[in-house]
């Protein structure tokens, strides 16, 4: 009898030592930081409709980021075809039945108040389909065959994506697309010619391939005054947001630029900005550490996987992060352009907090199903 209850004691510490707690803990308290930041951002508005939204979302998150978590991430290999067409699909359907948001983008699925944002979703459904592919051919990775067919995985993903237009969302999946070839060990070989002729290119491609609009986008970006009552409105508040916040910031519900309506898109794009006025310098560093920490553990899980299919899975996921807080935080403070890309785990949407959970209990899959892959295993 005591055999039996020590073993079943023995079976549930494996459990516990093998479930990602960090990444657990973490992800929920940001969520949680987000909901009580975008309550601040909407206080305003007098309706609490955004927080609701969120906090549901949240919830859905964290159930599905545990289901993910417990499922062996391995079995995904079954289910690699449905889940592209499944890709292409959502990203076909948005442009034909797609809503138009206020950038110009028909980016979103609406199903009465409930909008989904297919290009979201795309990032997982990337994530697991290139990290297959890429764990098919790595062995042969630096012949042009093979990396055709990888650039034109991406290409049609992107392409699509580019045609709403979302030129934020396609920058994320090149990012993932060059972190995981950098990993598989592309020869520079590919790299350096590549890399010199977008420098040669971008002349070009700002004169004959972008529009009147990104074109000044990209000149408001260098210089927010040429146009301080329109395109460069955003970026002058931001930043003044930020500033204004000192080391300690003014306070929960007292940023002025918050509370005063200044500051536009506060509650999605520019959380930062209100996050930096209201709890200061300090405040804004520990949440980029929070972030960055999430961002490591993923790199670490990465080293430790029983497979290069699990590796790159954490990769993906986080190069995706990687990429989301660098430009989310670079464009509230100036150093970035603005592109609409959220802040993970804080910044307000429905899809892009589930999308963001799904990845963590990707992760967590990994983890949780290096070898032994079950607790009964032990024995």
């Amino acid at each position: 009898m005591r055999e039996k209850r020590e073993k079943k004691v023995a079976k549930r510490s494996v459990i516990l030592m093998e479930f990602d707690w960090l990444l657990f803990v973490l992800s929920i308290f940001l969520s949680i930081f987000g909901i009580i930041c975008i309550y601040s951002a909407t206080r305003t508005l007098n309706t609490n409709s955004n927080v609701i939204v969120q906090a549901g979302a949240c919830i859905i998150g964290i159930v599905l980021m545990l289901l993910t978590c417990f499922f062996d991430y391995e079995q995904f290999k079954n289910l690699i075809k449905p889940i592209f067409i499944f890709c292409l699909a959502i990203l076909i359907l948005v442009l034909i039945i797609g809503v138009t948001g206020d950038w110009g983008a028909r980016s979103w699925i609406r199903f009465g108040s409930i909008g989904i944002q297919p290009s979201e979703i795309a990032k997982i459904c990337f994530i697991l389909t290139f990290s297959y592919h890429l764990s098919r051919v790595e062995d042969k990775i630096n012949q042009p065959l093979v990396i055709f067919g990888l650039i034109l995985h991406l290409a049609i993903l992107v392409g699509l994506i580019l045609m709403q237009p979302d030129m934020g969302s396609a920058m994320v999946f090149m990012f993932m697309f060059v972190t995981l070839l950098f990993v598989a060990k592309i020869s520079y070989k590919y790299i350096i010619p590549v890399a010199a002729a977008g420098v040669i290119s971008a002349p070009f491609i700002y004169k004959f391939v972008l529009s009147e609009y990104q074109q000044k986008r990209i000149q408001v970006f260098i210089n927010p005054d040429l146009d301080p009552l329109n395109r460069g409105y955003n970026v002058i508040q931001s930043k003044i947001a930020v500033g204004s916040g000192q080391i300690w910031g003014k306070g929960y519900l007292h940023g002025t630029q918050n509370q005063m309506g200044y500051l536009p898109t506060k509650y999605t794009d520019f959380l930062f900005s209100v996050i930096s006025e209201e709890f200061g310098f300090i405040g804004a560093c520990l949440l980029v550490i929070a972030l960055f920490i999430i961002i490591y553990r993923c790199f670490k899980i990465a080293q430790k996987a029983d497979n290069s299919f699990g590796r790159y899975i954490c990769v993906g996921v986080a190069s995706m992060l990687l990429f989301h807080t660098f430009e989310n935080v670079g464009m509230c403070i100036g150093l970035m352009p603005v592109t609409g890309i959220p802040l993970p785990f804080i910044s307000y949407g429905g899809t892009a907090i589930v999308t963001n959970m799904v990845a963590i209990g990707l992760v967590m899959s990994v983890a949780y199903h290096n070898k032994p892959r079950s607790v009964f295993d032990v024995y």
